[in-house]
């Protein structure tokens, strides 16, 4: 379980996939954290999320403070990306990739996108490949090594290094490396799935530890992983037990805090595994979830509802009023993650979200 001095909240950079970042402590009941896609951003104001985007910090930056400026001209002084901590370091870093950096590290080619976030080809081992697969020499891994020089080029001209990489998590790691002939391992060559899994859980670790030290000789002190749990519906609850936890269990412990994302799948079936992972310092789930059961094992972890785009947009105001009344009555102190909001949702659909958040935080004040 986690503790009140290792709580995390949901992140979402201009132009950037969901991650986590440290809480501040004073967070309020319902904090709204809100996110569009790439494509939002393109239509808004034409920029060009291709492979420059992600290889070049240069081009990056400036797309980032382009996007800064539609955000803060379309919804004044909202949190939306960051927006509302001006004094602070400009984050060149998160996003870089999206969610491909550790397939890349071995050796998957990332597909990009002018209008998305990158994804990786389909380029899957073999049962033989993965049998004899090591972890990668990260010192002489040219992908993590061009990472690590973005690091020092941030460094240079920014100051210190702020921001996330999204390592992801090891089931979604390890699914891009096998593909879906991994979830046939799991029932038929169960010491292979062990053996990626462990061989992925190492990458995530040792990567993450090597650019936080980069960071860190920045100025920056990053002590926490985040998973992303986004197939973990895809396995069974004592699959998940079985294979899985201990690898985040071994993260857990080698960062000192964890946060966990689930996407909005629903996560009932994992609820007691995952409350069994020591420093837990944030957790997300969908809206069918038990929000109160989860409150309940989750008491001291910092809590997340994602929810969904496509609720925000064609929901009713109504609706999504009860949605957030109900989030507040069974789940908070929590964040609401309105992520990956799409081209064409109406500017005055987000803002009023942010107001009936702003509604019921004033309502429960001091809760």
């Amino acid at each position: 379980m986690g503790t009140l001095d290792c709580q995390l909240i949901s992140y979402i950079a201009p132009g950037a996939p969901a991650t986590r970042r440290p809480a501040t402590g004073a967070e309020p009941f319902l904090r709204p954290e809100i996110g569009f896609t790439p494509q939002w951003y393109r239509e808004a104001i034409g920029i060009d999320f291709g492979e420059r985007w992600h290889t070049n910090p240069p081009y990056r930056r400036q797309t980032i403070i382009a996007m800064r400026d539609e955000l803060k001209r379309r919804f004044g002084d909202s949190a939306i990306g960051g927006i509302d901590r001006p004094g602070e370091p400009l984050d060149v870093l998160t996003g870089t990739f999206g969610a491909c950096s550790i397939a890349a590290i071995y050796g998957v080619p990332i597909l990009y996108f002018e209008d998305n976030w990158p994804n990786c080809q389909r380029r899957f081992l073999s049962a033989d490949q993965i049998d004899r697969l090591e972890p990668p020499d990260l010192d002489a891994n040219p992908f993590f090594q061009a990472l690590i020089a973005q690091a020092d080029w941030i460094a240079e001209n920014e100051g210190c290094v702020e921001g996330f990489i999204n390592f992801q998590g090891v089931l979604n790691n390890a699914h891009r490396l096998r593909g879906e002939k991994l979830f046939y391992d799991l029932l038929d060559a169960s010491d292979r799935c062990r053996h990626l899994f462990d061989c992925v859980c190492t990458t995530m670790i040792e990567a993450a530890k090597r650019l936080q030290q980069r960071q860190r000789q920045s100025g920056v002190d990053i002590g926490f992983i985040t998973v992303s749990n986004c197939l973990v519906n895809m396995v069974s609850p004592e699959q998940y037990r079985e294979f899985l936890l201990g690898f985040d269990e071994r993260m857990a412990e080698a960062f000192g805090c964890i946060g966990v994302h689930n996407c909005a799948w629903t996560a009932d079936p994992y609820m007691d595994d995952y409350a069994r992972i020591a420093h837990l310092g944030y957790i997300d789930m969908g809206l069918d979830s038990d929000l109160a059961r989860a409150k309940k094992l989750f008491g001291s972890t910092r809590r997340a509802i994602m929810y969904r785009p496509t609720d925000l947009a064609n929901k009713s105001i109504e609706e999504i009023r009860r949605d957030l009344e109900m989030i507040a009555r069974d789940y908070a102190p929590c964040d609401i993650v309105a992520a990956d909001i799409e081209a064409g949702t109406a500017d005055e659909r987000v803002l009023d979200f942010l107001r009936m958040c702003d509604e019921i935080n004033h309502a429960n004040a001091g809760a």
